[in-house]
């Protein structure tokens, strides 16, 4: 697992603790900090998840080259 994809789910998880105080003390800002946190999160998770696809098709191509 690429560790791009679990930086990407603390910052996601930390966006929604974020926006959920920041919506309990009435602070928009950063209510909107949080959220904002939240897409940077599933966009960095996104490209962990796109790495570790391209990892293993190298992997499937490799392995059908080797003749395994």
């Amino acid at each position: 697992m690429d560790k791009d994809r679990i930086v990407g789910a603390a910052k996601e998880i930390a966006g929604k603790v974020k926006e959920g105080v920041g919506h309990v003390v009435g602070n928009e800002s950063l209510e909107a900090d949080g959220k904002l946190d939240q897409v940077e999160g599933k966009v960095q998770n996104s490209l962990g998840r796109a790495k570790d696809a391209a990892r293993d098709t190298v992997d499937k191509v490799a392995d059908a080259l080797k003749g395994k």
